[in-house]
């Protein structure tokens, strides 16, 4: 069996399995997903921290340029607590930011879902946790969930999803974990991929650290049935990434809780430096993200071999390179 014909992609409806990873913020657009889904992987929309109008508008913006049939994700945020804006002055003292009159609430998790049971999205992931069954059974979708632990990808298939992403340590942008302090959860994709697989009847999809098609070989060795990139599509025109977060792509990248009130990495700048050694606690997600002078250049520890190509020449790049690391004789 080729390694393009895995049980996930078929039931995904994918001419390969590649999944372009949802990054929230702005940095997946659906021209990103919908330029993936032509080359024949899965594009994702990043719901998340978006409104349900908007969520609407991303979906039909996907179909106008890949067609009503062409396969896609939306993903959100499981529910989240409210955050607590005790420590707010005390940060934004230290970020030199004002804090805002009034922060606006975060999008309601069920109205979201709404749109995405009325648009008949076919495939809904989500991370930071797992939703009420009820919502889940209400779905209709494959649904994915993000794991970063074997506990964790056990919870998952207990609560009866279809696929689960196994996010490695190398991953870029914020930890999924749910049920241990992510100090606990950091786990390289390399050992966490094969103890998933090992524990769970469902699909894995491996991510974290992969940028070409060795890594897509490798994981698919270690019994993943499909991969997700983020950080390998930030270069492509499509993607919504600034020019500074382009070019810092090539900076260190760090886990720091500083940027947005929960741990993810993103690449080190002078301001998480500073801030961490301020030894002050954050607010809680996602608070910091509007006491800050920068923007969290997001990215994962594979971010200096990003490449500049549009999404649908990288998704064949990376096809090209995956048949080549299998046909390599050891």
């Amino acid at each position: 069996m080729s390694w393009l014909d895995t049980p996930l992609a078929r039931r995904l409806g994918l001419r390969m399995p590649i999944i372009q990873a949802p990054m929230a913020g702005g940095i997946s657009t659906p021209r990103l997903a919908a330029a993936v889904a032509g080359a024949g992987g899965l594009g994702s929309i990043a719901g998340a921290m978006l409104p349900p109008d908007r969520i609407r508008a991303a979906i039909a913006e996907f179909r106008a340029v890949a067609g009503r049939r062409a396969p896609f994700a939306v993903n959100l945020f499981a529910p989240l607590p409210r955050p607590s804006t005790d420590r707010v002055a005390e940060w934004a003292a230290l970020t030199g930011v004002a804090p805002p009159a009034h922060f606006p609430p975060a999008p309601d998790f069920a109205d979201q879902l709404d749109v995405v049971v009325a648009e008949g999205v076919p495939v809904f992931s989500f991370t930071f946790g797992i939703p009420d069954r009820a919502q889940l059974d209400r779905v209709g979708a494959v649904t994915i969930g993000t794991a970063t632990t074997v506990a964790e990808a056990v919870a998952l298939e207990r609560a009866g999803v279809g696929a689960i992403v196994a996010q490695g340590y190398e991953a870029g942008g914020h930890r999924g974990t749910f049920l241990v302090r992510v100090e606990r959860s950091l786990v390289g994709t390399l050992a966490l991929v094969p103890q998933v697989v090992d524990a769970v009847s469902v699909p894995v999809i491996a991510s974290g650290g992969i940028m070409d098609g060795r890594g897509v070989a490798a994981a698919l060795a270690l019994g993943a049935q499909a991969v997700q990139l983020g950080t390998a599509f930030l270069r492509c025109p499509e993607s919504g990434a600034s020019e500074a977060h382009r070019r810092s792509l090539t900076g260190e990248t760090t886990i720091t809780d500083v940027l947005t009130g929960r741990h993810a990495r993103a690449v080190r700048t002078p301001l998480v430096d500073r801030l961490e050694a301020a030894g002050v606690a954050p607010p809680d997600y996602p608070l910091p993200r509007a006491l800050s002078p920068e923007p969290p250049m997001l990215a994962g520890q594979g971010a200096a071999h990003a490449r500049a190509l549009p999404a649908a020449d990288l998704v064949t790049a990376l096809r090209a390179e995956t048949d080549a690391a299998f046909a390599a004789k050891p």
